[in-house]
């Protein structure tokens, strides 16, 4: 994983980029790629391409931009690809010929053989920028899920691509608020997948391209999670777990391609161990990294992850983080997530993945995108069955973020469109009912004058739902705008790349993902319990413990003393007062009323006063205009 650059001159004059316009940016997005700098500029100055390399593959002889042997297609890749000894030959076959042993150098000969198409046969998690000066063609992507980022915005005559938003902001994007996707966000959380909270900057959507041409810009989308309306029905259960298990196998054997060592994110949930019980089948010797919460026993996986490392052989490494530790990094993960955090989990995230880069780890797979393929997440479940029901009780700890948990904000037009209010929107409702009781009079008379669930469907083709049952549906929306908008954006990249970490995904495989939408629901949630056909397939691979145990997302507890005390002094700072979004008043008697308020209420209002923080954080750190 690396960070990349891209300015190209859209204004009619002559062109005027040279490697003093991508240092800036260059120097913002270092901690994503120390290992070298590269930069390319055009002979006619109109393009320049920035990159910051994170040595993966290829260490000696990988470095970018990469080009064409003839010069004239030139690209900058953030990501891996897998599999590619299969497109290498195809390439070969054509008359290709490779100078280095990197899987970036694939992008520019695929382009140059088969143009946008060549994104059909691109297998990995990547965001890229090419240069064709043949057809003077600008040419980016992102990967299917939107793994790695790449957000974009036009500023003084110049289209800006970078990694993350403080690279557009380095290369002269004024940061200011977008007052819409902060509404937004205070209603229900997650922004829309081509928006950001910085006005003029937007993200490229997961699965889309950008071409320019003649300064004229095209976005378009070239895969999406397309669910069957008639799912493939399966006569024998055993045959399937089979094929699963296959298929799974093969996208953590993929992603277990470098030429430097690889380390293992270890919860005490079936994802991460799975990948971790997998990987250790065929290495010598794993390394797996997890975190507990000393001043949080009911949210400490510690013990179950030392478990499932003694069961697989895998050497443990426990990162303890107290309260105190918690409220020292919340800032900083706030600033690296460029999005507003609502649990100390991103804290948590921060300080886990500078404990691997501390080993000596540029690598770590993770179990992210099991819940969204395979129904994991309890909102799923009380979709197919029409009810929350008991699952509040056995699920707390997803009350008010997944499940809902008091009243909400209406969301009448999601309802009138998809027949029913998907579980966990519903949960995002309660959270904007409270954030708005917190907003000043200005902001909540906007706030009541939008409704942000029409909002948030105007994103998508309502064709997509037509003829799927409510849990696709609802899985759909989630893995659109909480996956890819803030598990990946924030809480993956933004995180594992603050400390140069590439995290790797072995459950969002194009393969293992084509193969798992076509599987009918009850091979996911079989008679109530999710994720079915992954506990089939570890039965013989991971403790009884894991296999049986619940879904529990991954929380930071509840704040204790130090995090109170980091949120108090924020919401009375003086420049959050200024920003004019929140009511002053009502957030200093919501801090006051926090040492009195019983678990449940607390536990309810920790992820508003934690996203109004961060709203404050950004906008000191990041010097946000209103």
């Amino acid at each position: 994983m690396c960070g990349i650059v891209a300015v190209l001159c859209t204004a009619e004059t002559a062109g005027d980029i040279d490697e003093s316009t991508l240092a800036p940016a260059l120097r913002a997005l270092a901690h994503r790629g120390p290992d070298d700098t590269g930069r390319w500029i055009a002979p006619d100055r109109r393009i320049g391409l920035g990159h910051n390399r994170l040595a993966v593959r290829d260490v000696a002889g990988g470095a970018q931009p990469v080009s064409s042997a003839d010069g004239r297609i030139v690209a900058v890749v953030n990501g891996e690809l897998y599999d590619t000894a299969a497109l290498e030959k195809d390439l070969r076959g054509y008359g290709h010929r490779f100078r280095t042993r990197c899987d970036s150098e694939l992008v520019v000969h695929a382009w140059a053989q088969w143009g946008p198409a060549m994104l059909e046969r691109l297998h990995g998690e990547f965001a890229f920028v090419l240069r064709d000066e043949r057809t003077q063609v600008l040419f980016a992507a992102r990967d299917r899920f939107g793994v790695k980022p790449l957000v974009w915005a036009r500023h003084a005559g110049r289209l800006l691509l970078a990694s993350r938003v403080r690279g557009l902001l380095a290369l002269g994007l004024s940061p200011a608020w977008d007052h819409a996707t902060l509404l937004r966000s205070a209603a229900l959380q997650y922004p829309s997948p081509a928006a950001t909270l910085f006005a003029g900057a937007h993200a490229l959507p997961a699965g889309h391209w950008m071409m320019v041409r003649d300064n004229r810009i095209r976005i378009e989308e070239y895969w999406d999670l397309d669910y069957p309306r008639t799912p493939r029905p399966y006569t024998d259960p055993a045959e399937a777990v089979e094929e699963f298990t296959h298929r799974f196998d093969a996208a953590v054997t993929a992603r277990l391609a470098a030429d430097v060592p690889v380390a293992y994110q270890l919860s005490g949930g079936l994802d991460s161990s799975a990948v971790l019980a997998t990987a250790a089948r065929s290495s010598a010797q794993v390394e797996a990294f997890t975190l507990s919460f000393a001043d949080g026993d009911a949210y400490d996986e510690g013990p179950l992850a030392a478990a499932t490392a003694a069961y697989v052989g895998a050497r443990l490494h426990t990162v303890s983080v107290t309260d105190r530790d918690l409220a020292a990094a919340f800032p900083d993960a706030v600033v690296h997530a460029e999005s507003a955090c609502i649990n100390t989990h991103a804290a948590a995230k921060l300080r886990l993945h500078a404990a691997v880069r501390a080993a000596g780890y540029r690598v770590a797979l993770t179990g992210e995108g099991a819940d969204e393929i395979l129904f994991g997440y309890p909102h799923l479940r009380a979709d197919l069955r029409g009810t929350v029901g008991q699952l509040a009780e056995s699920n707390g700890a997803s009350a008010g973020l997944m499940l809902p948990d008091g009243s909400g904000i209406p969301l009448t037009q999601v309802r009138r469109t998809l027949g029913f209010v998907p579980t966990w929107l519903a949960a995002k409702a309660s959270f904007g009912y409270r954030v708005r009781r917190l907003l000043s009079p200005e902001w909540r008379h906007d706030f009541d004058h939008r409704d942000p669930g029409a909002t948030l469907l105007t994103d998508f083709d309502p064709a997509r739902f037509e003829g799927l049952g409510r849990v696709e549906q609802s899985a759909y929306l989630w893995t659109k705008l909480a996956l890819e908008g803030y598990i990946l954006r924030a809480l993956g990249d933004g995180l594992e790349m603050a400390n140069g970490v590439e995290g790797r995904l072995p459950f969002l495989d194009g393969a293992l993902v084509d193969h798992a939408r076509r599987l009918p629901t009850a091979a996911k949630i079989h008679d109530g319990v999710e994720k079915w056909i992954l506990r089939e397939a570890m039965r013989d691979r991971l403790p009884t413990a894991v296999i049986e145990r619940e879904k529990h997302p991954f929380l930071g507890p509840p704040m204790g003393p130090q995090m109170v005390a980091l949120v108090r002094d924020i919401l009375g700072d003086p420049s959050l007062r200024g920003l004019g979004v929140f009511d002053s008043a009502r957030l200093a008697v919501l801090v006051d009323r926090l040492a009195t308020m019983d678990p449940a209420e607390r536990k309810a209002f920790d992820p508003v006063l934690l996203f109004v923080a961060s709203i404050g954080i950004l906008h000191t750190r990041m010097g946000m205009a209103i």
